[in-house]
């Protein structure tokens, strides 16, 4: 459960709510699921050879059959020869591991709900972030309580990328923007600390709730 207020006034209190598994071993055992997913989608997958019938050239017979003292051939791209095909060789193909739509979804709100004590809800960075500024930005998370350094990634979440925030972002190396609707596994991991905008955990609810 992640509670935040909107407005400085105490009343106008709003709680976000995500479901998620009771049972820690079955919270893991869907994140791993949906990890394995996520990177096998990431295999390129692209290595491949020719077979002898794919190979240019070797149409004609090299030599006759009979009567040279040499052994039989019938094609300079034979397997047997250097420059012919290759035979059991890896073939282009896609690794894809089959999650359902729900489970995925259970997967995020677990991890995200897993990282509550390392997360922290901002209001949005339009506020003072008019123009790309790394300086400001800088300042600004400092004053959010978040001190950046090279050993600790940060993960922020907005409800879209806007180009002001993304320009101030994109030179720091332990800073990853990403939009609420792109939330992934694995930047949720690698992540050591979330900064989460109150708009983009509406979106979150909305989205990954089911």
């Amino acid at each position: 459960m992640f509670s935040y207020q909107k407005n400085s006034d105490i009343s106008d209190q709003k709680t976000i709510i995500l479901k998620v598994k009771d049972n820690p071993k079955e919270g893991m055992y869907i994140i791993h699921r949906a990890l394995i997913k996520q990177l096998n989608e990431q295999r390129l997958g692209n290595a491949q050879t020719k077979t002898r019938s794919e190979v240019r050239g070797g149409g004609k017979k090299p030599w006759k059959q009979k009567g040279t003292g040499r052994a039989r051939a019938g094609s300079i791209r034979s397997p047997l020869w250097k420059g012919g095909g290759v035979i059991f060789g890896p073939k282009a193909k896609r690794y894809n591991t089959k999650i359902n739509k729900k489970e995925k979804q259970l997967a995020l709100r677990t991890l995200i709900y897993n990282k509550f004590k390392q997360t922290l809800i901002v209001q949005e960075f339009a506020q003072f972030l008019i123009e790309p500024n790394t300086k400001l930005f800088l300042k600004e998370i400092k004053d959010f309580g978040v001190n950046i350094n090279k050993r600790e990634k940060l993960l922020i979440i907005t409800k879209t990328k806007p180009n002001s925030l993304y320009l101030s972002v994109r030179n720091i190396s332990n800073v990853e923007l990403i939009a609420a609707d792109q939330l992934n596994i694995l930047a949720l991991i690698k992540a050591n600390k979330l900064l989460i905008t109150v708009d983009a955990l509406d979106t979150i609810q909305k989205i990954y709730n089911g």
